[in-house]
């Protein structure tokens, strides 16, 4: 009797815990939804960015140097994070990591670079319209990777919500088709369109080893690493490909731009990777091309379609059914049954067995889970904005310099 009254489970109303999440997960999966959604978006926002800069650069200045414009963010990436790593000590330390994974990063690095560059050349093949269209295949690529090595398991309504976001895309494409904006070259269709199809592969091999990196070691380590050895790869290619267009470069300022808003990109996608997925992310990515047409609108004189807002709400509306339902993994649906107690939300025990110890470090455990992961999401809230909105006030104050010198010197 006595052994067996040690052993009895506390009173229920220890279970009380301080946190918002077990007393209302309703609300919390809300405000995580919302998050995700705005996070989403301001990653979207310096893709557009990126492509402003990049489309002023081709168009106006007849600038074609992909590889100069991603080694510049490399190079940043290299001199932020990689100094962290060299500090560090134990099994975080550069060394380690270089002798222990070292080249599953260099060929990390290389799917990288070889991602940014494909995408880039394929515009001088294929149209605009093709590049829209077969980018939206890293989204199944994406799902099959995260599917067979990050053992995501995905329910019905994640397929459908998929399908939606393409649809939008649809939208966004036929409002291009009849606005007559089907730009680009069409020389070679067929290597522009493979050029194309071979970068979203890429791009999602890179987005699924991120993923792992970031849930499993650190933020730091992958950004790190990615500089590295992106630096040096880029570096090579760009002495190989680039070295006389890099001869002629005068738009300092928009290349630092271009730098800039995708280095931001670089250091903020790991934290909503983090909180959400890398299929998620890609999805809430859709947008950015939507983003390009409306600032496009105003700089580029674009035509407005009443289906790009279509395009837009539906590409939305796809991304929250897919975020609504969580994505379990194999993990989670197997989960060891040998733990020493498991809390239920209503205050009861599964083992009655459990210590009282046991118990009570669960409990801290869960508080200070919950309280660093809404701290941290309300830190990268602010770290992506504070970004995204320096830099695009920054780019319009920049471009609207260039069209009035551009306006002068038509006058004169």
């Amino acid at each position: 009797e006595e052994k067996h009254s040690e052993r009895r489970p506390p009173p229920r109303q220890t279970c009380n815990l301080n946190s918002s999440d077990v007393k209302n997960p309703t609300s919390s999966s809300f405000r995580h939804l919302l998050k995700t959604l705005a996070m989403g978006q301001g990653l979207a926002g310096l893709i557009c960015g990126t492509a402003i800069t990049s489309q002023y650069l081709a168009t106006e200045f007849h600038v074609d140097t992909p590889m100069l414009q991603s080694f510049l963010n490399y190079i940043l990436l290299c001199v932020t994070y990689t100094p962290i790593l060299l500090c560090r000590t134990g099994d975080g330390n550069i060394l380690q990591i270089l002798r222990s994974r070292g080249w599953k990063y260099l060929l990390l690095g290389l799917v990288d670079v070889e991602a940014n560059y494909a995408v880039v050349k394929a515009y001088q093949f294929t149209t605009l319209t093709s590049v829209q269209l077969l980018d939206c295949f890293i989204i199944p690529v994406l799902m099959i990777l995260s599917w067979w090595f990050l053992k995501t398991r995905y329910k019905p309504v994640h397929y459908v919500a998929v399908c939606i976001c393409i649809l939008g895309v649809g939208a966004m494409v036929g409002a291009d088709l009849l606005a007559g904006r089907d730009q680009g070259s069409t020389s070679n269709i067929l290597l522009g369109d493979g050029l194309v199809l071979l970068s979203a592969t890429l791009y999602a091999v890179s987005n699924v080893c991120q993923e792992y990196t970031v849930k499993n070691l650190s933020r730091v380590e992958f950004l790190g690493m990615v500089g590295l050895f992106g630096s040096i790869i880029s570096t090579v290619q760009m002495v190989i490909l680039e070295r006389n267009q890099i001869a002629a470069v005068r738009w300092i300022l928009l290349f630092s731009g271009f730098a800039l808003c995708l280095y931001t990109l670089y250091s903020c996608m790991p934290i909503v990777v983090n909180l959400s997925s890398a299929t998620s992310v890609n999805l809430s990515l859709l947008t950015a091309d939507l983003f390009s047409l409306f600032c496009g609108i105003f700089l580029f004189h674009y035509d407005f379609s009443g289906l790009y807002l279509v395009s837009l709400v539906v590409i939305l509306i796809g991304f929250i059914t897919f975020n609504a339902v969580p994505t379990p993994t194999n993990a989670t649906d197997h989960a060891p049954s040998s733990s020493s107690s498991s809390i239920c939300e209503d205050g009861c025990y599964d083992n009655p067995v459990a210590t009282q110890s046991d118990i009570i470090k669960q409990e801290v455990a869960v508080t200070i889970t919950t309280d660093e992961e809404e701290e941290e999401d309300f830190e990268a809230v602010l770290f992506i904005y504070s970004h995204f909105y320096t830099l695009n006030i920054l780019y319009i104050l920049l471009i609207y310099r260039v069209e009035i010198k551009k306006n002068r010197r038509i006058t004169e």
